[in-house]
């Protein structure tokens, strides 16, 4: 026993190693063999983050991540780029830790955050001075125009009711959790604080957080909303005087079945807040001010409960006090809204038959032209007079800043960053091709068709089709560190990525079709398109096609891999000869009462499975778990703990199917992630499982 005690008491004496210092990841230097375009390849290019323009146009500042494998993680820093004389670009900041969200305080002066600190720098010297810490996190900040206050976010911590925080007393170390209401998780996160917007007071010295106002009062609601609002989602008004927010001011069960969020506007001086957009049941988001302050535009939802739902730009006149909307004769949703120079014309990104694009919407006329044109998505966008600078990806190529005018004349736009031009053009990128086809009920659908890498005509090469997420997502020209297409060309596949029911971009009929319908028209759309590649381009082998998806995808891939059979053109009438699902809906029945966001499936399902109705009866009769004795294809499911839309247990049931079933079955999980795989190491896995998987079945 005492020589026990002694060995303990050593035992207690030692102190763990300690872990390096963090360090600067640097660019790494990228050798491309043979033109291929791997994983390694993807995560070894740099990250496009913030941009912002200073105050005269004539400087653009920019994050940039690169990430490091062997650290499994990255390190965001500032760049600067003068917009007249493009040269190469001035790195601002070199440390260790994530620089982001840079905003100009005057032309010669950048405000950053860079982990819960707000910094000022001279652009000249680089000299920094840290002007606060916001001790309860910080996530993002704006300046007042006469910069003299500052709004930013920080969070609350949630309160327990008083019955049941009498149960924690003297329990400091419980892991336990009790709740009784709905949303008490979400998306990825407990939901042990929530977001509000906090106004300071620029001092001299620095910003004055100890005396900071919450916007909100004791009101306990998030601003921004989670799980994707940040700085868009408020505004100060042009005079300083007034603040615009988003809200949906609802907690618990109310906040789990309903979309309702409304702009507000606060006044500074009275702290009196009042609802503009009272009476519209569905998400407003997202308030700019124009730059007179006579008028205020924001994206609008007309339905509660429905989160894919038409966003439509309203614009709200202070002096009339006349609501418009400005899309009432537009088939299409806007988002990012920005007013022109002189207020005449709203601009803002549409998603428009594949790709995203910017549009131009006239004040007193109404007219609507399109300003870009591309094979592109742009994704956000600057305005500096009639120049636009906007952040803009593809297939081919992640995030890079373009420049275009505002007046439409340069609708190619020309590419102004160059942060991976060196690598890329070492890659033999597959060629993206689009392609419309007839649907089993003779609509008009298109199909991207994406080429290996290594295409040769006189060869033929196996194919994926890709299932999309959302359900309401578009397969647009979008760049991604998990569905990557260039990653499957340069793996040698041909990829068919239909943009089936559901998918917006092509009118609000085609997207609506999908809700209550999911294992009916869009379905049909994916075999359709399948089939049809397949036949036009004897280039891919029929025998040879796989099928992957995520979310939706993934559902989607469950209910192919039950109908996998009767198709007459393919051998043993299995028209997929391998399958990936990652983090899908499985079972309906378990997820409706395992997801936090009920509004979804009370609109998309038309309700729970209780509900008995004709909807319903329909939705709950799609559920893959039902057509699991049809099972009769090699099929690899992903999922991942911390995704509490689709929880895990929807993937390890789909994979114990399976193997129950008898087939070759493979399970990946990852304990550490969520509805996406965002560590570098779990993605390298993640792809590489996915090209080992299907090369073991399609090659």
């Amino acid at each position: 026993m005492t020589a026990l005690a002694l060995t303990l008491a050593s035992c207690k004496k030692k102190t763990e190693p300690a872990e390096p210092a963090p360090s600067v990841i640097e660019k790494p230097q990228v050798t491309v063999e043979n033109g291929r375009f791997t994983p390694e390849v993807m995560w070894a290019l740099g990250k496009m983050g913030e941009t912002a323009l200073s105050p005269d146009g004539t400087q653009l500042v920019y994050a940039n991540t690169y990430y490091s494998m062997e650290e499994n993680k990255g390190n965001a820093e500032l760049y600067l780029l003068p917009t007249q004389n493009e040269g190469a670009a001035v790195r601002l900041t070199v440390t260790p830790q994530n620089e982001y969200n840079p905003v100009w305080k005057d032309d010669s002066t950048l405000l950053f955050a860079r982990g819960n600190e707000i910094v000022s720098m001279n652009i000249a010297s680089k000299a920094e001075k840290v002007l606060a810490t916001v001790e309860d996190g910080l996530e993002g900040f704006k300046l007042s125009p006469d910069g003299k206050q500052i709004l930013y976010i920080s969070d609350i911590k949630v309160k327990r009711p008083e019955n049941l925080d009498k149960l924690y007393a003297g329990l400091d170390k419980t892991t336990g959790r009790i709740n009784e209401d709905l949303m008490y998780r979400h998306w990825d996160n407990w939901v042990d604080e929530y977001p509000q917007i906090f106004l300071a007071d620029m001092k001299e010295n620095g910003i004055d957080i100890a005396n900071a106002v919450p916007v909100l009062g004791s009101e306990p609601y998030e601003c921004p909303m989670r799980p994707w609002g940040g700085v868009e989602q408020f505004n100060f008004s042009p005079d300083g005087k007034q603040i615009a927010y988003t809200c949906r001011k609802k907690t618990g069960k109310e906040y789990a079945l309903s979309t309702n969020s409304d702009i507000f506007l606060y006044d500074i001086a009275t702290k009196q807040t009042t609802n503009l957009s009272e009476g519209i049941m569905g998400y407003d988001q997202n308030p700019v001010f124009s730059h007179n302050g006579k008028k205020i535009a924001w994206e609008s939802m007309e339905r509660d409960g429905y989160e894919s739902d038409k966003l439509r730009l309203m614009v709200y006149d202070f002096e009339t006090k006349e609501l418009t909307d400005y899309t009432a004769d537009f088939d299409y949703g806007v988002s990012g809204i920005s007013w022109s120079n002189d207020d005449s014309r709203l601009l803002a990104v549409v998603m428009y038959r594949g790709t995203q694009e910017i549009f131009s919407f006239g004040v007193a006329d109404r007219s609507i032209r399109q300003v870009t044109k591309g094979c592109h998505d742009i994704n956000g966008f600057l305005l500096a007079g009639n120049d636009i600078y906007a952040t803009e990806v593809s297939m081919q190529h992640p995030a890079e800043v373009f420049r275009y005018t505002a007046d439409g004349t340069e609708q190619q736009g020309s590419q102004f960053t160059n942060i991976n031009t060196e690598v890329l053009k070492q890659c033999r990128m597959g060629k993206t091709e689009e392609r419309w086809i007839k649907t089993t009920d003779g609509k008009d659908m298109m199909v991207w068709v994406i080429y290996p890498y290594d295409y040769d005509s006189s060869k033929t090469y196996p194919a994926l089709l890709f299932c999309e997420g959302g359900p309401q997502s578009m397969v647009g020209q979008f760049w991604s560190t998990r569905w990557n297409f260039e990653v499957m060309s340069g793996a040698g596949y041909f990829i068919i990525a239909p943009n089936r029911r559901g998918c917006p971009g092509f009118g609000t009929a085609w997207c609506e079709e999908i809700s209550g319908d999911y294992g009916g028209l869009c379905m049909k759309d994916y075999m359709q398109a399948t089939d049809v590649i397949a036949k036009e381009m004897p280039q891919i082998d029929a025998e040879r096609i796989g099928a992957c998806g995520a979310s939706f995808g993934a559902y989607s891939i469950y209910w192919l891999a039950g109908h996998n059979y009767g198709a007459k053109e393919y051998n043993e009438g299995r028209r997929f000869k391998a399958f990936l699902a990652h983090n899908g809906m499985f079972n309906f029945e378990q997820q409706c009462l395992e997801t936090e966001e009920y509004w979804f499936t009370n609109w998309d399902l038309g309700g729970p499975y209780w509900e008995k109705n004709a909807k319903t009866a329909h939705s709950y009769a799609n559920s893959p778990h039902l057509f699991v004795d049809k099972w009769n294809t090699p099929i690899c499911v992903i999922h991942s703990e911390y995704d509490y839309r689709i929880v895990a247990s929807q993937g390890m049931a789909a994979y114990n199917a399976a193997k129950l079933r008898g087939l070759d079955a493979r399970y990946l999980y990852f304990p550490d992630e969520s509805h996406w795989v965002l560590k570098p190491q779990n993605s390298l896995l993640w792809h590489r499982n996915f090209i080992d998987w299907f090369d073991r079945w399609l090659k």
